[in-house]
């Protein structure tokens, strides 16, 4: 093999051993995943809204970000529920470029996996101690969840990973709300075969073991707009198109029917600033129609302390080193005014 074997990892069980989860920390992450739960199930009628950088690149400036919403969420607890993202691993469409916290705990430094998963395990479990949110991340690599199955309020199987087996069965073995999203291409019926694979049961190889999964009924579909074979990127959050998926659930069998609408990617052209617009639109398509009401049980929004993005090595504290965000001022005036629509 054309490829040079560096070292053999620490299992998930012995980094969970090095850096456990505390009672108090296993009481938050019960409480608000079954709130969560509930969001989805549609026992609770408030909107989750799934928000936070581009990528967690430093621990300091996240956590600094998390403080903020903590009053926020205090302020919009009837309407909202808020669940930070902390994506710690990026997938790159060329393959080059920042991969997360999880490749490089210091983007300035070279790869080091092994510290990357303790970094990535100790930011988890530093936001729930310290904000009393439970966060999402991107599974981006299937075998690397059970670092984080114990801590992770959400996961979201992102546009280029959703056809693909490993990802979908294992989303079948997660108890917590997975989204999946729709491809790149847009293909709605790969997204509902991914959701499809996602709620049923399987037997498979997961990190050497055979597995029986028991199926994630709250497997849902995230919309994050699709590229046409021009290269454009083109919007799927409309009406129309929420409820074209209305219909596909309606006639899937699918349990606890649900979507979330991501309001950056190529639903907003990777434009950050359009995303409360966006936002309002989708509120506005639930207030028109009642199936979609029902279907929309969230949104996601990629937001930092500072608006934009920057290259690697420029030093602005809270600005994304990937995709550009909404910064800070913005977001807190977008959450306030949708809590007012919703």
């Amino acid at each position: 093999m054309n490829m040079i074997f560096e070292r053999k990892l620490t299992i998930p069980m012995e980094v969970k051993e090095m850096y456990p989860v505390t009672a108090q920390v296993s009481d938050v992450f019960e409480k608000r995943t079954c709130e969560l739960k509930k969001i989805f199930s549609g026992q609770s009628d408030k909107l989750a809204l799934i928000i936070g950088p581009c990528s967690a690149d430093r621990e300091d400036s996240v956590l600094d970000y998390l403080s903020r919403l903590v009053p926020l969420q205090e302020k919009v607890k009837d309407k909202i529920f808020i669940v930070p993202r902390i994506y710690t691993n990026k997938p790159r469409t060329t393959g080059d470029g920042y991969k997360g916290l999880l490749h490089q705990p210091d983007p300035n430094g070279k790869p080091d996996m092994f510290k990357g998963i303790i970094a990535m395990r100790q930011l988890h479990i530093k936001a729930v101690q310290e904000s009393g949110f439970v966060c999402a991340d991107e599974m981006l690599y299937p075998e690397n969840y059970r670092y984080l199955d114990d801590i992770l309020g959400y996961v979201a199987v992102g546009a280029r990973s959703v056809e693909n087996q490993q990802h979908r069965l294992t989303a079948s073995g997660i108890e917590v709300p997975t989204g999946m999203k729709n491809p790149t291409s847009g293909d709605f019926s790969v997204m509902m075969n991914a959701i499809t694979a996602a709620q049923h049961k399987h037997t498979f190889i997961y990190r050497g073991w055979e597995v029986h999964s028991m199926g994630n009924p709250y497997a849902h579909a995230i919309l994050r707009g699709y590229v046409n074979k021009h290269g454009e990127s083109l919007p799927n959050y409309h009406y129309e198109d929420l409820a074209r998926l209305a219909g596909l659930y309606a006639a899937s069998g699918l349990a606890n029917p649900a979507v979330v609408v991501d309001a950056n990617h190529a639903n907003s052209g990777k434009k950050p600033l359009e995303q409360p617009r966006i936002v309002k639109e989708v509120i506005a398509s639930c207030a028109a129609n009642p199936d979609i009401r029902k279907l929309v049980k969230g949104v996601m929004v990629e937001s930092y302390l500072e608006d934009g993005a920057q290259k690697i090595g420029e030093g602005c504290y809270g600005k994304s080193i990937t995709d550009p965000c909404l910064g800070w001022e913005k977001t807190e005036r977008m959450v306030l005014e949708i809590a007012d629509l919703w």
